[in-house]
């Protein structure tokens, strides 16, 4: 979530509750951030090939400082070649030392509408691990061959220093910045996932903003660019994913199906926001149906990721195929060492198996104890992250007491009905009775109270 124009003001002391609460930390300790600055002065030496040659760039938010990745393209005949470089971090934090043990404690960059709380110190995150312009930076490289119906395959890793070329930022990127064959991969990755079946999707970001002399909650439609863009990602973690799993080792994000019950509220959602859902029609290709630019498109694939429950990880395990619902694939994630603890062990092992040296035992120990330290950061992160939606849609309706709303009934339950408001594209729980999932209704806003993130709604017809 993003504030805008004068938002920030009305929610910083929320914001501010919000991380205490959810003990997220606001600061280092002074050994973790000694051993930080110790990590940023070290030189790469020969273990980096140099590749400072060639033209590698980067594509993020423009404001972006932690740049985890940078990219080359080459076509190879039939196939496009993917040289995805990944900031080297594995080669500044060590398993069991300082920023190790911090970063257990962590586990993820928490991003708050206001700041982030990052996995490692700015000198490293933002500083001498990240990929920045027209400065030579350790990385890893993975080489990722893709054909021309989508399949990625792990071709090689390595160490290597590479400089940016250019930091290419999402909202003003032209297709003659991108290297060739930019497009046609992320063709090729959209062409396999139809193929699959593969309902995945890239998620709007949620704006609050003052519009005509009023706070609105609003989402901001992903960019070609960005959707473009995180096709390398899902590429390079499909290529891992199935070459750790061959090599019997790893550690992969798993989540399970949309369960029918789950499905059915979601049709219901369809319907509150106005969007056609035929019912021949299968959730993956309604979704690749929808006109990205349309703002119920966006409030459509929130209720989605809501309705999926969440994602786990899980090691390798003899005779099971970890199963990722939403890409339809196995899948691992090795691309955002700079903001997940448990990438730079990935990256690890994708080293040692795509040069055929055995994974290292505190990197085959650390995929045991990583679920659980990766569990309790991404619920620290989602608590903190549900609870500024919160505030958020309790400042965006301060004010408006007695208004009413039209909703549609989204489920039902031992704890009441829970509607799908239409606008401002909100969920709530209320009491009501005589009502079955799908029913229209209007609700009335009877309360409000910012402090404590709440509001509360009656029905009224």
């Amino acid at each position: 979530m993003r504030l805008v124009d004068g938002a920030r003001e009305m929610m910083i002391d929320g914001l501010d509750r919000i991380r205490q609460e959810c003990g997220i930390p606001t600061s280092f300790p002074s050994d973790v951030l000694e051993a930080a600055e110790a990590a940023a002065s070290r030189t790469p030496g020969a273990e980096h090939r140099d590749r400072t040659g060639e033209r590698f760039v980067t594509l993020d938010p423009a404001s972006s400082t932690d740049l985890d990745q940078a990219f080359a393209i080459e076509q190879a005949g039939d196939d496009v070649i993917l040289h995805y470089a990944i900031a080297d971090v594995g080669w500044f934090v060590r398993p069991g030392d300082a920023l190790d043990r911090e970063a257990f404690e962590r586990a993820v960059t928490v991003y708050l509408p206001d700041e982030r709380a990052t996995l490692y110190p700015t000198v490293l995150s933002e500083g001498a691990a990240s990929l920045l312009p027209d400065v030579d930076r350790p990385a890893v490289v993975f080489a990722v061959r893709v054909a021309p119906d989508g399949t990625p395959r792990l071709d090689g890793v390595e160490r290597a220093l590479i400089r940016n070329q250019a930091k290419l930022a999402y909202d003003t990127v032209t297709p003659a910045d991108l290297p060739d064959g930019f497009a046609e991969l992320h063709r090729r990755i959209q062409i396999a996932e139809a193929a699959r079946g593969a309902p995945r999707v890239e998620f709007p970001e949620q704006e609050i903003a003052r519009v005509d002399g009023r706070l609105r909650l609003h989402f901001r439609p992903r960019l070609e660019s960005e959707e473009q863009n995180a096709a390398l990602s899902l590429a390079t973690n499909m290529a891992v994913g199935e070459a750790l799993f061959a090599a019997g080792t790893g550690l992969f994000r798993v989540m399970p199906d949309v369960d029918e019950r789950r499905h059915r509220q979601l049709r219901n959602s369809a319907r509150a926001f106005g969007l056609d859902w035929p019912a021949s029609t299968p959730l993956d290709a309604f979704e690749r149906s929808l006109p990205r630019d349309d703002p119920r498109t966006s409030a459509f694939l929130i209720a989605v990721r809501r309705a999926a429950g969440g994602a786990s990880y899980a090691p390798f395990e003899p005779g099971v195929r970890p199963w990722h619902s939403a890409v339809a694939a196995t899948y691992a994630q090795a691309t955002a060492p700079l903001r997940r603890l448990q990438d730079r062990y990935l990256v690890e092992a994708a080293l040692a198996v795509a040069n055929g040296d055995p994974v290292p035992d505190e990197i085959e120990q650390a995929f045991q104890e990583l679920p659980a330290a990766m569990s309790q950061g991404d619920q620290r992160a989602n608590r903190a992250e549900r609870m500024a939606l919160d505030l958020a849609e309790a400042v965006v309706l301060s004010g408006r007491e007695g208004e009413i709303f039209d909703a549609v009934v989204i489920d039902e339950s031992d704890r009441g009905v829970e509607v799908q408001i239409v606008d401002p594209a909100i969920l709530v729980r209320l009491s009501a009775h005589r009502v079955d999932p799908g029913d229209e209704v209007r609700v009335r806003l009877e309360s409000v109270d910012v402090e404590r993130r709440s509001v509360a709604f009656q029905r009224v017809g």
